[in-house]
Protein backbone atom coordinates (compact mmCIF):
# COMPACT_ATOMS: atom_id res chain seq x y z
CA UNK A 1 0.00 0.00 0.00
CA UNK A 2 1.34 3.48 -0.88
CA UNK A 3 2.15 6.03 1.79
CA UNK A 4 -0.36 8.80 2.39
CA UNK A 5 0.60 12.48 2.55
CA UNK A 6 -0.41 14.38 5.67
CA UNK A 7 -0.04 18.09 6.47
CA UNK A 8 0.94 19.80 9.72
CA UNK A 9 -2.24 20.96 11.46
CA UNK A 10 -1.22 21.39 15.09
CA UNK A 11 1.93 22.04 17.11
CA UNK A 12 1.67 21.98 20.92
CA UNK A 13 4.48 22.63 23.40
CA UNK A 14 4.42 21.07 26.86
CA UNK A 15 6.01 22.22 30.09
CA UNK A 16 8.09 19.03 30.08
CA UNK A 17 10.22 20.08 27.10
CA UNK A 18 8.21 18.11 24.57
CA UNK A 19 6.44 19.11 21.39
CA UNK A 20 3.44 17.33 19.92
CA UNK A 21 3.06 17.53 16.14
CA UNK A 22 -0.21 16.51 14.49
CA UNK A 23 -0.34 15.84 10.75
CA UNK A 24 -3.66 15.18 9.00
CA UNK A 25 -5.09 14.34 5.61
CA UNK A 26 -6.67 17.18 3.64
CA UNK A 27 -10.13 15.70 4.22
CA UNK A 28 -9.50 15.74 7.99
CA UNK A 29 -10.48 12.08 8.31
CA UNK A 30 -7.13 10.65 9.45
CA UNK A 31 -4.19 11.91 11.48
CA UNK A 32 -0.76 11.05 12.83
CA UNK A 33 0.62 12.43 16.07
CA UNK A 34 4.36 12.63 16.75
CA UNK A 35 6.00 13.51 20.07
CA UNK A 36 9.47 15.05 19.96
CA UNK A 37 11.78 16.53 22.56
CA UNK A 38 12.61 20.21 22.15
CA UNK A 39 16.31 19.22 22.03
CA UNK A 40 15.64 16.94 19.07
CA UNK A 41 14.18 19.84 17.10
CA UNK A 42 17.64 21.40 17.00
CA UNK A 43 18.72 18.47 14.80
CA UNK A 44 15.70 17.94 12.55
CA UNK A 45 13.35 20.15 10.55
CA UNK A 46 9.60 20.12 11.09
CA UNK A 47 8.21 19.95 7.57
CA UNK A 48 4.87 21.10 6.19
CA UNK A 49 3.97 17.53 5.25
CA UNK A 50 5.01 13.95 5.92
CA UNK A 51 4.33 10.67 4.18
CA UNK A 52 3.03 7.88 6.38
CA UNK A 53 1.87 4.30 6.12
CA UNK A 54 -1.96 4.41 6.08
CA UNK A 55 -2.03 1.62 8.67
CA UNK A 56 -0.23 3.89 11.16
CA UNK A 57 -2.92 6.60 10.97
CA UNK A 58 -5.72 7.16 13.46
CA UNK A 59 -9.29 8.14 12.59
CA UNK A 60 -10.63 11.54 13.64
CA UNK A 61 -13.86 10.83 15.51
CA UNK A 62 -14.98 14.35 16.41
CA UNK A 63 -16.76 16.36 13.67
CA UNK A 64 -15.40 19.71 14.87
CA UNK A 65 -11.84 18.41 14.97
CA UNK A 66 -12.29 16.79 11.54
CA UNK A 67 -13.41 20.13 10.06
CA UNK A 68 -10.53 21.97 11.76
CA UNK A 69 -7.96 19.45 10.51
CA UNK A 70 -9.39 19.50 6.96
CA UNK A 71 -9.28 23.29 6.85
CA UNK A 72 -5.75 23.59 8.21
CA UNK A 73 -4.34 20.70 6.13
CA UNK A 74 -5.84 22.17 2.95
CA UNK A 75 -4.45 25.61 3.79
CA UNK A 76 -0.99 24.17 4.40
CA UNK A 77 -1.11 22.19 1.14
CA UNK A 78 -2.00 25.34 -0.80
CA UNK A 79 0.67 27.56 0.78
CA UNK A 80 3.66 25.26 1.34
CA UNK A 81 5.78 22.67 -0.40
CA UNK A 82 5.68 19.32 1.43
CA UNK A 83 9.40 19.43 2.35
CA UNK A 84 9.34 23.08 3.44
CA UNK A 85 10.58 23.62 7.00
CA UNK A 86 7.86 25.12 9.16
Amino acid sequence: MDDEQLWLVERTYTDKGMISLVYATTDGERYLQKQRSMNMLNHIDVTAAVDADPESLDDVDDDETREQYASEASRMAEKHDPDEAI
